[in-house]
């Protein structure tokens, strides 16, 4: 039986500005965020495009060492992007895990809503929360940068 947990973050960026610091994440989140991302790969495709698949390697120390994503939807226009978790140590806890994001415009900032999808390999395995916590720091840090680097223009 699936599950679902889901938030929304205000983050002080523009939509446009947030939205692009997401698809530009297999380059930023590691340069960015050295504490949690050792590497992001592109295995196929352009690694923000449908079908695309990539390879997350972790930080020493996070819950998981890696995984690895498909992405299964994106909608530009919308500014939302779902993937699957399709390898990696997640699925020992998780059977399916899907996450969706989509990011709109609020105020001066934006909101983005974070959402997984999932079934737990077991009843003991607890709710993805920790999950959703390291979301929620990234959008946070992710905003942090945007709007100190003026220089990351779109």
């Amino acid at each position: 039986m699936s599950s679902t947990l889901s938030v929304e973050v205000e983050v002080k960026s523009d939509a446009d500005k947030f939205w692009q610091g997401i698809r530009d994440s297999t380059t930023l989140f590691p340069k960015v965020f050295p504490d949690q991302y050792k590497s992001i790969e592109v295995l196929e495709g352009d690694g923000k495009s449908v079908g695309s698949i990539r390879l997350i390697t972790y930080a020493e120390g996070a819950l998981v060492q890696g995984s690895k994503e498909k992405i299964e939807s994106v909608d530009e226009s919308k500014k939302a992007v779902s993937y699957s978790v399709i390898e990696g140590d997640l699925l020992k806890y998780y059977k399916k895990f899907q996450g969706h994001m989509d990011i709109s415009p609020k105020g001066e900032g934006s909101l983005v809503k974070w959402a997984c999808e999932f079934e737990k390999a077991s009843e003991e395995v607890p709710d993805p929360n920790v999950i959703k916590d390291f979301a929620v720091k990234n959008f946070k840090e992710l905003d942090e940068f945007l709007l100190k680097a003026s220089a990351y223009n779109i």
